[in-house]
Formats: C-alpha cells, sequence, structure tokens
C-alpha cells in the first residue's frame, strides 16, 4: 500500500462522505472469526471508541478500492484511525490498545518487528474460513449497537 495523506479518502470521488470523527474499523462481514471480533470489541469497548464498517457495503468496497487493496478479498481488517489506514497486525495491535486495560496490554507485542507479526496475521486472514467458516448473509449489530455502524 501506497503512504497516503491524512483523510486522503475524503478527496476520492469514488469514496462516499462519510463521519469519520471516531475511529473505524473496516471487517468482513460474512467471516465468522471477524464478527466474533467486533462482537469482542463492542463488548470491551466501554467509552463507544469505535465505529464499524462491512467491507462488503458500498463504503467498505471503496475504502479497500482507495488503499489499494482487493474489494473481492478481505485479508485485512482496516483500522482508519485520525484519517490513517492501519492494517494486519499493526491495526488488530491498535485496535486492542483502544479497549484500555488489559487489552492495551498488547501493545508490547508492537516490539516484534513487523516482519514476524504480519505473516502469522496473514496466515490466520488466509484461513479464517477453514477456522471459523463463513455466514451465508452478512453481519448484522443487535438493536443496541446498531448507531455504531455506518452504512
Amino acid at each position: 500500500m501506497q503512504p497516503r495523506p491524512a483523510y486522503s479518502y475524503r478527496l476520492d470521488p469514488a469514496v462516499p462522505a462519510f463521519a469519520d470523527d471516531h475511529p473505524i474499523i473496516v471487517f468482513d462481514g460474512e467471516c465468522i472469526f471477524c464478527s466474533g471480533w467486533v462482537n469482542f470489541v463492542l463488548r470491551h469497548d466501554k467509552r463507544g471508541r469505535f465505529r464499524f464498517i462491512t467491507a462488503q457495503s458500498p463504503l467498505g468496497e471503496a475504502l479497500y478500492r482507495h488503499y489499494g487493496l482487493d474489494s473481492r478479498n478481505y485479508e485485512t481488517n482496516i483500522l482508519i484511525e485520525d484519517g490513517h489506514p492501519l492494517l494486519k497486525s499493526e491495526g488488530t495491535l491498535r485496535m486492542a490498545a483502544g479497549l484500555g486495560f488489559p487489552w492495551n496490554l498488547t501493545s508490547g507485542l508492537r516490539v516484534l518487528p513487523r516482519a514476524l507479526r504480519d505473516p502469522l496475521y496473514e496466515l490466520v486472514a488466509r484461513n479464517r474460513y477453514r477456522i471459523a467458516g463463513r455466514r451465508n448473509a452478512c453481519f448484522v449489530p443487535t438493536p443496541e449497537h446498531r448507531s455504531r455502524f455506518l452504512a
């Protein structure tokens, strides 16, 4: 992925406008493993810090394309924080850090070089459907969490 300036998606006519005043997690809504991660974040994000977008939504697909990712193969979640995309292990560790104690302790794993962390992330991502399965339909939030999902 080429480095881009913060909030570069705002200048991309292919990306619909959206509220970006909170960190946003773009995830594979058909992946049970990914949906499980989103449920975990929802349970532990006591401050309501994160917002969510399924990769299969028009906005999610546009963001994948904007960042040069395959919009049909969602092998990484995207964390958009302060207008910057964070992918793979870096994004996941930053998500966990945003949940507060004790989950922020995972930030210590950042001492490991990305060259070690990302291959492990990629191995899980490539096998996520084998590990947990696939939904027949996209993730549907509960009514209490619906306001945290962007269309």
